[in-house]
């Protein structure tokens, strides 16, 4: 991996920066008004996500990037350990991504990994991955816009193991992992479910890259918590990788623990609840990111530069649908309390989601 050698030698050694007290807000060259005229260095590299790394679509660079936040804050425990949201994936990567959760993350840095280090002379890979992060949100359609605070002082060393979610794993095992970081049921669900809703497998399908896990993989939508309830029929492959359940719709992958998100008894009607919901859904998420964004960090000693994020896109996308074929019946009704929501077919033949092109 070319990025892997070239970050491990690099010593991030940039001075802390503290809140202050700010009395008038900052004009930065290109016009943005901030109130802590720190945040103005980080509108070029704001600008060069943008138009070369994400190259304004909600595709695959995109969506590593969002996946490079999950897996750097939440490989922290208050047993075991661990810097959180510290850079430590991208600094520490010869470690960290040796472990079975991260497989797939060497492709995401080689995309990500020369932009944090044309730009380690601005800012941390700490906060470098959290502005990625906040920034490939908005470039899809129906994402929230979500706060961004910098200041992140460089990791100290290698997360411990086991520490990142598995798809295999059980809804018990993934609640208490993220419940002994504060997140609620609620959070946990929303973060899953959103985050796949913009999200592809490049490591499930044999040979296979960019599988949807949805039909509206470059859409910040519900349509996952639609598409995760329907009686799963079929793999996209041969079915043998660990965490990987039958699908409902040709062309994507569904993984087991979405799956048991969506019919366990302590998850299920938090699941439905975010169907056709998508203010709910985006609201739930942002704040999860947010406070995932902080793991391991100390809020106080941070500088809120979340006016440099650029606005989100508006959702326009429309109500989730049942593919083309499919009926209500097609639904596995999980939540015991409360119906599934009533939805439309879409009209047409059955059709295959076709798999997302990938960054180079």
């Amino acid at each position: 991996m070319a990025f892997k050698r070239s970050l491990s030698a690099l010593v991030l050694a940039l001075p802390l920066l503290a809140n202050g007290l700010v009395t008038r807000r900052t004009t930065c060259p290109d016009g943005t008004s901030v109130a802590n005229g720190a945040c103005c260095k980080l509108i070029p590299v704001v600008q060069d996500l943008t138009a070369n790394l994400f190259e304004g679509e909600c595709g695959d660079a995109a969506h590593g990037a969002l996946r490079l936040v999950f897996h750097d804050s939440i490989a922290i425990s208050p047993t075991l350990g661990g810097g959180g949201a510290d850079g430590s994936i991208a600094v520490f990567n010869a470690t960290e991504l040796t472990f079975h959760a991260n497989t797939g993350i060497d492709d995401v840095l080689d995309a990500v990994g020369p932009f944090l280090l044309k730009h380690s002379d601005v800012m941390t890979a700490g906060d470098f991955i959290q502005l990625a992060g906040a920034v490939s949100l908005t470039q899809c359609n129906g994402a929230p816009r979500v706060k961004f605070l910098m200041g992140r002082p460089p990791p100290k060393a290698a997360a411990p193991n086991l520490l990142v979610p598995e798809p295999f794993d059980s809804v018990a095992t993934i609640l208490q992992r993220f419940g002994e970081l504060g997140f609620t049921k609620e959070e946990t669900v929303a973060v899953i479910g959103g985050s796949h809703s913009v999200a592809g497998a490049d490591d499930v399908v044999p040979n296979e890259e960019g599988i949807p896990f949805d039909q509206t993989p470059d859409i910040f939508d519900t349509q996952i918590f639609v598409d995760v309830q329907l009686r799963g029929t079929m793999f996209p492959g041969n079915g043998t990788t660990q965490g990987e359940v039958e699908t409902a719709v040709p062309g994507t992958v569904r993984l087991q623990s979405d799956h048991l998100l969506a019919r366990d008894a302590s998850t299920s009607c938090i699941w439905q609840s975010f169907v056709n919901n998508q203010a709910q859904m985006a609201q739930t998420f942002g704040q999860a990111i947010f406070k995932m964004s902080l793991l391991g960090q100390t809020q106080s000693s941070l500088i809120d530069c979340s006016e440099v994020i650029p606005a989100a896109i508006p959702f326009s996308h429309g109500a989730a649908t049942l593919p083309p074929g499919q009926t209500m019946a097609d639904i596995e009704q999980a939540c015991a309390t409360t119906p599934f929501p009533t939805l439309s077919t879409q009209p047409g033949p059955v059709t295959s989601v076709p798999s997302i092109p990938q960054a180079d």
